[in-house]
């Protein structure tokens, strides 16, 4: 009884007919596509259907799974998958890849592999009259949509159920673990392994819609300001692509190869003559999966050619850096903030719940610098050496304050009462700006001030003010939005007062997010801003222009406070939650 899924994906199968004889002529399946090889022994194909999941409910979909021959239990096998997996688990398609992978596994040009094809869900009752009637594919938001859905549909739903139901045994490196799709399935692996390069390192690509369906042609531009991935890439695409609505696929495609080598990816693009087809994908899929699985290098140097002005990530990582570039420097807190950086490279924080305040020497030795004191949400040091502090209350006293701590006696003066503060700044001057959250207001109080009530704002209307941080000269006052997208810019005027107020920078919101979740800023010595978010720690140059993402430490973590430190105030310092972390970097703390 034929499928009552395989109806649905009419709109695929077009795709494939929409090739033309002289391209179907001149892209032809070589004999690692067409049989099996002497003495080569067949995997199996197992059918699924999967109509569980919670993150698309109410879908039901099929697929299958392979299972090569040289499948040993005992050991971990690398994993395939295929989305539109009807399109490529025939042996009399144009990608045929069980007798690909049967061929390739024989001779080790690839490793061992399970290979998983999963169409996108369907919804609604597939009866009626009509090939399609009452039903109604999920593909184009399944596929074509930003973000960590599918993703995670992938890693918590599918995966897991299929490794119970075969007994798989699946390796859990992610450089073991590939994804490849055509046309909407080609950027849906894409943005899987984007969003989770801790599960997926591998991606094929074939006729990607890097396009305007649901905001996909944004890649290039965040390749090019996002720290380089742990991703492996290949692409393919044909000159007589699509030139539609949603955009130019051939143009896309080039546009992602060169920001993938302005990134300094390992990647290739190979741009054929074909149409909106997997003939040419098909032809080359054997050589495609060599060069994948093909054993780890490292990563060529980005190919940029920045002007002066540029400020690139290349600038601020050496190679454009690397995720696992962070070094643990602490762990075992409750929870950590207040980052802050002194002249000679110690790094401070808070251990907030505890109400301590710790000290990392350059060279990594923690000493707890002061303990039962307050428990303190921001800190920095005044040209006069003091020590200036947020606080969220203390032991026997949980009113919010201001206050100043004497690095030599460690007595705790305040400032400021009946305030509700979260970071702060203190410029040459002698004035405290700091950041009231809920109140949507900066306020501004001399560090001569003692038990001062309620300081009046200098700055309000502010989206849930956040970070706060200074530019070089501190002529200028920078404040991130936690609750919006926004970084507004101040300037500072003779008296202390805030003038020319504007929403200078604009924070990289993740997909399916509201906010920014813009936390910590810090400024480095060539007056580069940067600010912690859910997307990371995003930076910024003096002109508001977003210079790059650099990965956060972990995560599922939001960064929290961030600062300058370490040897030669090269280091960026990053409170996590219960850890602290940092990494070098090519620059210095301001």
């Amino acid at each position: 009884m034929p499928s009552p899924f395989r109806p649905l994906f009419t709109a695929l199968v077009l795709l494939a007919a929409s090739s033309t004889l002289s391209f179907a002529e001149e892209y032809r399946l070589g004999p690692e596509s067409t049989e099996r090889g002497p003495n080569v022994p067949a995997g199996r194909l197992e059918h699924f259907e999967f109509n569980e999941s919670k993150i698309f409910p109410d879908t039901r979909r099929e697929g299958w799974v392979y299972l090569p021959a040289k499948l040993d239990p005992a050991k971990p096998a690398a994993l395939m998958v295929f989305q539109d997996g009807s399109a490529y688990v025939g042996t009399n398609g144009q990608q045929r890849v069980p007798n690909v992978f049967d061929n390739l596994i024989a001779k080790g040009d690839i490793p061992v592999t399970v290979g998983v094809f999963v169409n996108p869900g369907v919804r609604g009752d597939s009866g009626g009259a009509g090939p399609n009637a009452g039903a109604r594919s999920n593909r184009s938001l399944e596929y074509d949509g930003l973000g960590d859905a599918y993703a995670r549909f992938l890693t918590d739903e599918l995966l897991p159920s299929l490794t119970r139901q075969f007994g798989l045994n699946l390796s859990a490196d992610p450089k073991m673990r590939a994804l490849c799709g055509m046309s909407s399935g080609g950027i849906c692996a894409f943005t899987a392994a984007w969003e989770r390069p801790d599960q997926f390192g591998k991606v094929l690509s074939q006729i990607g819609s890097f396009v305007n369906i649901r905001g996909g042609n944004v890649y290039p531009s965040l390749i090019r300001k996002t720290e380089r991935k742990p991703l492996r890439v290949f692409l393919q695409d044909g000159r007589n692509d699509l030139n539609n609505v949603h955009g130019d696929w051939p143009l896309s495609n080039q546009q992602m190869a060169s920001a993938l080598a302005f990134a300094g990816y390992d990647f290739r693009f190979v741009l054929g003559d074909g149409s909106h087809s997997g003939q040419h994908g098909g032809a080359i899929l054997p050589d495609s999966l060599r060069w994948l699985w093909r054993p780890e290098m490292q990563p060529p140097s980005p190919s940029t050619n920045n002007w002066p002005g540029d400020e690139a990530l290349n600038k601020i990582l050496a190679d454009g850096g690397h995720p696992g570039d962070w070094e643990l420097a602490g762990s075992g807190y409750q929870f950590t903030d207040a980052a802050c950086g002194d002249v000679s490279g110690n790094f401070y924080f808070s251990d907030l719940p505890k109400a301590e305040l710790w000290r990392l020497s350059p060279e990594g030795t923690a000493e707890k610098w002061l303990e039962g004191g307050a428990k303190i949400s921001g800190l920095k040091i005044g040209a006069d050496g003091h020590f200036y502090a947020c606080t969220q209350g203390g032991p026997g006293d949980e009113k919010p304050r201001i206050i100043t701590i004497d690095p030599a006696t460690r007595q705790i003066e305040t400032i400021a009462n009946n305030v509700k503060p979260n970071d702060l700044v203190v410029t040459r001057e002698g004035r405290i700006y700091y950041t009231d959250t809920g109140a949507g207001q900066v306020v501004m109080v001399p560090t001569s001030a003692r038990n001062l009530s309620a300081p009046h704002p200098v700055a309000g209307g502010i989206n849930a003010p956040n970070g706060i941080t200074l530019s070089p000269d501190h002529r200028f006052l920078f404040v991130s939005e936690y609750r919006g997208s926004n970084v507004w810019s101040y300037a500072i005027g003779e008296d202390g007062a805030l003038a020319s107020g504007e929403r200078y920078m604009t924070l990289v919101v993740p997909a399916g997010k509201t906010e920014s979740a813009g936390d910590g800023a810090t400024t480095d010595a060539q007056g580069r801003i940067y600010v912690t978010s859910t997307a990371g720690i995003q930076m910024f140059d003096w002109t508001g222009r977003l210079g790059g993402v650099i990965s956060k430490p972990t995560r599922d973590n939001t960064a929290v406070s961030c600062a300058f430190a370490g040897p030669g105030r090269a280091y960026l310092y990053v409170c996590d939650k219960d850890k602290i972390w940092r990494r070098k970097t090519l620059t210095k703390g301001m």
